[in-house]
Order: structure tokens, then sequence, then C-alpha cells
């Protein structure tokens, strides 16, 4: 099961986290900002641990895509 999903009129269809509002760009830069996975579920309790690696993963394979050959 997948939990991110994109969802017309839900954020402009970014793809957020499953029945949550919550974008995976949002979790993305609040990392890059120097938060701890720890302290993003501490802030957003709909979140877990698997919610940040899936924003990790999402943003790892958006970049493979992009860096692959057409």
């Amino acid at each position: 099961m997948s939990l991110i999903e994109t969802r017309p009129g839900v954020r402009s269809g970014k793809p957020t986290f499953v029945g949550t509002r919550i974008t995976v760009y949002d979790v993305l830069e609040y990392l890059a900002s120097g938060m701890t996975s720890d302290e993003i579920v501490a802030d957003f309790p709909e979140l877990t641990g698997d919610h940040v690696r899936a924003a990790l993963e999402f943003a790892a394979n958006r970049e493979h895509r992009l860096a692959s050959p057409a």
C-alpha cells in the first residue's frame, strides 16, 4: 500500500500522504531545514517514520527518473 497519493483539488494536486493534506514536499523541506524524522512525527502526529522514509524514497525515485536518459 502506498503512503502517497495525488488528489485533484487537494494542495493543488501535489503528492500528499494518504488521508492528510501534508505534502511530500513539506516533509522534504523540513528534513532539508535540519529537522529530524522524530521531530517531524512529533509535530505531525498523523505521520510516522514510514511516512518520512516514503518522502525520501519518492524524492530519490524522482531524481532517478530525471537523471535517466529517455
